[in-house]
């Protein structure tokens, strides 16, 4: 996902980020998350994969490597939660 922000808009964030998650602070994880959603708000979605109903192989691989990555995934599932517990 994607959005523009002003150069000062990003410098503000990265400095209260980094100052949230300096060795010495006392952020509790509520406060990180606050202020992670507001750099992740207003995004434009740029890409979605779906897989069906039946677990592929490479499927739990392939999300750990996306999440080692960094990259936020979601598992949407009509199915019984045992079955998103199973893919990752």
């Amino acid at each position: 996902a994607t959005r523009e922000i002003s150069a000062a808009d990003w410098q503000q964030w990265k400095t209260k980020y980094a100052a949230l998650t300096d060795f010495g602070s006392q952020t509790s994880q509520e406060q990180l998350a606050v202020c992670i959603k507001e750099l992740e708000t207003g995004l434009q979605l740029l890409g979605v994969s779906a897989v069906e109903d039946k677990l592929q192989d490479g499927v739990p691989e392939t999300l750990g490597l996306l999440q080692a990555a960094d990259i936020k995934v979601w598992v949407l599932t009509g199915d019984k939660l045992e079955t998103a517990l199973s893919i990752g």
